[in-house]
C-alpha cells in the first residue's frame, strides 16, 4: 500500500489540544451528513480549539453553512460506483496543504480512505471493512459490530476502547432569522400564516407515504389555516403535482430547487411532515416540530437523534416489516399505504398547538 502514497507513512500519535486540524470524511447523503454534526460536537467537546473540515459533496455543501463548529468544507465530488483514481490523487493534493493531523472516515468503503491516505495525514481512523489495513492505521474492530450507523460513526471521535457514553450529542443546524426572512421576501412567500412543510421525496419508492396521502394532509391543513409548501428534488415534482391537485391554491411547489432552498424552508415553517429520508432530519436539526413517517425502516435505527413531534408507523400487523428494502418485495406496500392521513394531520396539528394533546 505504501507505493500509492506521495508522503512517508507515520505512525499514529496523538496530537495536541488545539492543534493540528482533523478532516471528517462523512457519508454524503443527506440524513447521514446531518448526524455527523454529531461527531463534530462530540469532538468540539474534547478540545474546543481544535479546527474541524468536512469532506462534502456539492450537493450536501449547503448544510455546512448551517453547522456551528465547523470551519469549512472541502467541496470535491467523486465517482459513487468507480474508483477514478486520478480524481482521488487530485484531492489528495487538494488536502495536503491543509496540515491535517487527522481524518475520521465514517464509511467502511477502502475507496473513501484513499484521498487521505495519499494526501499522507498521518492519523486515518475508520471501522474495519474491505481489507483497508494500511490505508487506515487507526482501525476500530468492535465498533462495526455496533447496532446502529451514528453508534458506528460517534464512537470514531472517542479515543480507542472508550465506553460509549449513554447519549450522542444532538445534531444541531442554525439558520439565522434574518436569512429566513431575506429568502421569504426574495420567493414571495411572506404573510403570517402557519407554514406545513411537506417532504414526500425518499431514496427508494418504499419509503415514500402515497402522494395521495400527503395531498388530504395538504387539503385538510390548508382549510385550516395553513400555506403548503413541498419541498424535494427534481425527483419530486411529481408528487408535488398530486398534492397540489388535492391540496388546492394554498399549495407551493418548492421542489426542484438546492438544498439550501430546502433548509430555509424547514427553518420558516411551522411543522414539518416527512417521510425517512434526508429532509426529516434536516427539520428536526432545525429544531422544527417535525412529524416522521416510517414504513419499511426502524425508527430506532434511522429516526434523528433530534426529538421529532411524532413517529408514525401503521397499526396494521405487517409481517415484513421492517424490511429496509428500498421496493417493496411483497408489491403491497402496506406499511405505507395503511397509514392513514388523519393519523397524520392530527399529528401536524398537535404538533402546532391547534388541537388539545
Amino acid at each position: 500500500m505504501t507505493a500509492l502514497s506521495d508522503a512517508p507513512e507515520t505512525p499514529p500519535s496523538p496530537v495536541r489540544p488545539g492543534g493540528r486540524p482533523l478532516l471528517i470524511v462523512p457519508y454524503m447523503w443527506i440524513g447521514d451528513f446531518v448526524r455527523c454534526h454529531s461527531v463534530v460536537r462530540l469532538l468540539k467537546a474534547q478540545d474546543p480549539e481544535r479546527p474541524i473540515d468536512v469532506l462534502t459533496t456539492a450537493m450536501v455543501a449547503p448544510l455546512l453553512d448551517y453547522m456551528p463548529g465547523v470551519r469549512k468544507g472541502i467541496v470535491w465530488d467523486l465517482p459513487r460506483k468507480q474508483l477514478a483514481y486520478p480524481k482521488h490523487r487530485a484531492l489528495a493534493a487538494r488536502l495536503r496543504p491543509e496540515g491535517y493531523g487527522q481524518a475520521l472516515v465514517m464509511s467502511r468503503k477502502w475507496k473513501a480512505a484513499l484521498a487521505p491516505f495519499l494526501a499522507g495525514i498521518p492519523v486515518r481512523t475508520g471501522l474495519v471493512g474491505e481489507m483497508r489495513f494500511g490505508v487506515i492505521n487507526d482501525l476500530r474492530w468492535g465498533e462495526k459490530k455496533l447496532p446502529r450507523m451514528i453508534d458506528q460513526c460517534a464512537t470514531l471521535a472517542l479515543p480507542k476502547g472508550a465506553a460509549q457514553p449513554p447519549e450522542w450529542p444532538m445534531p444541531m443546524l442554525v439558520a439565522p432569522a434574518d436569512e429566513v426572512a431575506a429568502w421569504r421576501r426574495r420567493l414571495g412567500l411572506g404573510g403570517s400564516r402557519p407554514v406545513a412543510a411537506l417532504a414526500p421525496g425518499a431514496v427508494g419508492p418504499s419509503k415514500r407515504w402515497p402522494a395521495e396521502s400527503y395531498g388530504e394532509v395538504a387539503q385538510k391543513l390548508a382549510q385550516d389555516g395553513f400555506d403548503i409548501w413541498v419541498l424535494g428534488g427534481p425527483g419530486e415534482k411529481p408528487q408535488a403535482e398530486v398534492i397540489a391537485a388535492i391540496g388546492g391554491e394554498r399549495v407551493v411547489d418548492l421542489t426542484g430547487t438546492d438544498l439550501r432552498n430546502a433548509i430555509l424552508a424547514l427553518a420558516a415553517a411551522n411543522v414539518a411532515v416527512s417521510n425517512d429520508s434526508g429532509l426529516l432530519h434536516v427539520a428536526a436539526a432545525l429544531g422544527t416540530p417535525t412529524i416522521g413517517i416510517f414504513g419499511p425502516t426502524s425508527p430506532w435505527h434511522w429516526a434523528p437523534l433530534n426529538p421529532i413531534a411524532a413517529t408514525i408507523e401503521t397499526t396494521t400487523l405487517v409481517p415484513c416489516r421492517p424490511c429496509h428494502e428500498p421496493t417493496c418485495k411483497m408489491g403491497h406496500h402496506a406499511c405505507m399505504r395503511d397509514i392513514p392521513s388523519k393519523t397524520v394531520i392530527e399529528a401536524a396539528l398537535k404538533a402546532t398547538r391547534r388541537i388539545p394533546t
